[in-house]
């Protein structure tokens, strides 16, 4: 089974069409991307405000205090209240949280929508060890590649958008998209925790770049593996490499880079014949298997 969840491009909720000129002074009309904040509160505290496109409201801030390690995987949730109308998002649990020290300490990352990074994440991710018996086989970067960058999407359509595919061999799982790479990734985070989806096998492909802040989340998240058609950073580079990520980048048709982890990856084909493929259909020939 693939894309057990995947971009909406024709929800209305999402987009506003919007008169203007070309470039030859022509009027017309394009489809923008929807972007309002979101206050995201953990019981009786304000976390932090998010600008999103609030399709999945409920994982966006499961997934946002997970990767913050403000939210605990053993923690029982007891309500998520929404509220469209006041822009904010209330998570309660069981345990008591007090996080005022916590927030004092925060990076500014590099994530669209402005990302941020909050207390001793960066020291506990020494402490993650990640499966070492990972595998990627180059027939899955090949397949992964072609399924996820044909799949109808707000990217596509409207663009001003990330996107972050949670996959397993070469299968596209849960697809999520963002005005923030970052928040794509903890609306897949937040996902994983309500629906209790085992990380066995799991990978993350991304459209963005690969910062630092991608590398944290994906490697607080258990995740050995993280793919970008998009290029690198070295701070993000530096922390793939010092906490056994395999990092791949610039992953367009038979080419990719690896940076990070490269003893995960198998070459099991042929670059050449993906090459062919995708002339094939190019041009509306049959398409290798």
């Amino acid at each position: 089974m693939e894309f057990s969840v995947k971009p909406e491009p024709e929800n209305p909720r999402l987009t506003r069409e919007m008169r203007g000129l070309d470039q030859d002074g022509r009027e017309m009309q394009i489809r923008v991307v929807e972007e309002r904040p979101m206050t995201i509160f953990l019981n009786g505290q304000e976390i932090v405000t998010v600008m999103t496109i609030r399709d999945h409201p409920e994982y966006l801030a499961l997934g946002y205090l997970l990767n913050q390690r403000m939210l605990l995987p053993d923690d029982h949730v007891t309500a998520v209240d929404y509220d469209e109308d006041i822009e904010t998002i209330v998570v309660r649990t069981e345990r008591k949280t007090d996080y005022e020290e916590k927030l004092r300490k925060k990076t500014l990352t590099s994530g669209c929508a402005q990302g941020t990074v909050f207390g001793d994440l960066m020291d506990h991710i020494d402490s993650v060890q990640l499966p070492k018996d990972a595998v990627l086989k180059t027939s899955w970067l090949y397949a992964l590649s072609h399924k996820i960058n044909t799949q109808p999407s707000l990217y596509l359509t409207a663009g001003a958008i990330h996107g972050c595919v949670l996959c397993e061999a070469d299968h596209p799982l849960i697809y999520m998209e963002d005005v923030g790479r970052h928040n794509a990734i903890d609306k897949i985070a937040g996902y994983m925790f309500r629906n209790k989806v085992s990380l066995d096998g799991k990978m993350f492909y991304t459209t963005g770049r690969l910062t630092s802040e991608m590398v944290l989340k994906t490697v607080q998240m258990g995740i050995p593996v993280l793919i970008s058609r998009s290029g690198f950073t070295a701070w993000g580079v530096e922390l793939a490499r010092q906490t056994g990520l395999t990092l791949i980048g610039r992953a367009k048709g038979k080419r990719f880079i690896a940076l990070a982890g490269e003893e995960r990856i198998e070459f099991d084909a042929d670059a050449s014949e993906v090459a062919e493929a995708a002339r094939r259909r190019r041009h509306g020939g049959t398409s290798a298997a």
